[in-house]
């Protein structure tokens, strides 16, 4: 049987960036290399696409990335190319790089917020994970917000603050977030995961230096009321039988050794 050439992304240029190597470390751990031959393609934080020897990558719990890699390009008309869909290999006699399916097992802005799930679209590439839309609305914590809200689901109350706006009015912001939702609350930049940039803050003192670092990664920020309450994840896919339910995990409860599941934690 045919090995299905699986293209598996990692790094990036977000803040995710070092997470995303220990994520993607753990799926080419546990790919089946009976089914699957790995096509390794790190990103560094300068946006280079870079192929790597997988035989170097194995049994590893975090992914370097290398210097000297040999850079590749996605060519948005893979019908151009040889094989169909492939990496070219940039330089020496730029061979093409087959590939069947891209695993992008990588986080935050410039990732997994529809931009590389759209350039895979573009290339008419299949590709694991969300769609552009869901990915773009799951990524903007505000957007993801009302959708929730205008469906029907309680979200916690929150303000959002645009840069430009906050440091023109840094007084009157605070005071409107002191009035609307109290202490403590959590800063968060609006588009980031991993906990990168958030903080608890529990008193007014606290809340510009918080704002000023989440504002480090992102040009907007939710302030969001800090609520007592468990916090439960379930993972959901869709069901591609029509009228079938989702498939749904189990439920699983986050209990952080630190004072919130922070990036430490």
């Amino acid at each position: 049987m045919k090995k299905l050439r699986v293209a598996v992304l990692y790094g990036g240029r977000s803040g995710e960036h070092e997470v995303s190597l220990q994520s993607a470390a753990s799926v080419i751990n546990y790919l089946d290399r009976e089914r699957f031959e790995i096509v390794p393609v790190a990103i560094d934080k300068r946006g280079r696409w870079q192929l790597n020897d997988i035989s170097l990558l194995e049994g590893k719990k975090s992914l370097p990335v290398f210097k000297n890699a040999p850079n590749v390009v996605l060519p948005p008309n893979p019908a151009e190319t040889s094989g169909g869909s492939a990496l070219i290999r940039l330089g020496e006699s730029g061979e093409a790089r087959g590939v069947d399916v891209v695993f992008p097992v990588m986080h935050g802005p410039l990732c997994e917020d529809g931009t590389i799930q759209g350039l895979l679209e573009l290339a008419d590439l299949p590709y694991v994970g969300c769609g552009v839309l869901a990915s773009a609305i799951a990524m903007d914590k505000e957007m993801a917000k009302r959708v929730a809200r205008d469906a029907g689901i309680p979200i916690v109350p929150y303000v959002s603050l645009k840069h430009e706006v906050w440091k023109k009015e840094k007084q009157q912001l605070a005071k409107s977030i002191e009035e609307q939702l109290g202490y403590p609350v959590f800063v968060k930049p609006a588009n980031l995961g991993s906990s990168v940039g958030v903080h608890k803050v529990k008193e007014p003192s606290g809340l510009n230096p918080a704002l000023e670092d989440a504002f480090n990664y992102d040009r907007k920020v939710l302030v969001e009321a800090a609520v007592n309450a468990r916090e439960i994840e379930v993972s959901v896919l869709e069901n591609l039988e029509g009228g079938a339910d989702p498939l749904v995990s189990i439920p699983g409860e986050i209990d952080p050794t630190h004072e919130f599941y922070s990036y430490e934690a």
